[in-house]
């Protein structure tokens, strides 16, 4: 299969552009390495990819969205530096789940655990794994039933805390695999224990970006 560049996407894109779906297989298959190569070919775009083989391409993010992403993404690194163990990645790093999808969470850490069983050749590309924490942040071109529907994917393949932040609500959703989901009504920290020993988010700057 031969990969072309998309076309760029037009200053003029209005900042609330959704994502767009654009169904693929069965009629063109595509390798893992065909789908990291198209990414690499599209560096100006995010690409993620369900477990059917559907490619989504997702829009840049508006600046409070940005502002945010950014936050919860420092204050991660800032725990997994502290601890000396793990790796945080950010809205461009890509995993393959289990289930074969293709995600890009907004801010993932991924435990040393999981890092043993990744090769350096592995490591040049997506991690195959799904990371055992992540934060999804709620931009204004996300839907709430997708973002639940990804969580859900995350649990059900290996993540073992994940946060849900919808920024405009104050409000944060708490996924662990096997349990219901908590929803936490403007907290101003949140812990991430016993998953996370001493990480606390520090929600007042993500509220007011």
């Amino acid at each position: 299969m031969s990969i072309e560049s998309l076309p760029a996407t037009e200053a003029s894109t209005p900042a609330n552009f959704f994502p767009v779906s654009i169904h693929l297989a069965p009629i063109v298959p595509m390798t893992q390495d065909q789908f990291f190569d198209l990414c690499q070919l599209n560096a100006d775009k995010r690409f993620e990819r369900t477990t059917e083989g559907e490619l989504i391409i997702m829009p840049p993010s508006g600046g409070d969205t940005g502002f945010q992403e950014a936050e919860v993404c420092a204050q991660l690194r800032n725990w997994a530096k502290a601890l000396g163990r793990g790796k945080v990645s950010g809205p461009s790093g890509g995993y393959i789940l289990p289930n074969g999808a293709n995600r890009a969470p907004d801010a993932a850490w991924v435990s040393p655990e999981q890092l043993a069983t990744i090769t350096p050749e592995q490591r040049k590309k997506f991690l195959p794994v799904c990371p055992f924490f992540l934060m999804e942040v709620m931009s204004p071109s996300d839907t709430f039933k997708k973002l639940q529907e990804k969580m859900e994917e995350y649990t059900a393949n290996g993540c073992r805390l994940g946060w849900l932040i919808i920024p405009d609500k104050k409000q944060i959703h708490i996924y662990r695999p096997g349990q219901p989901v908590q929803v936490l009504d403007n907290p101003q920290t949140l812990a991430g224990d016993p998953e996370l020993p001493g990480f606390v988010l520090d929600l007042e700057p993500v509220w007011r970006p």
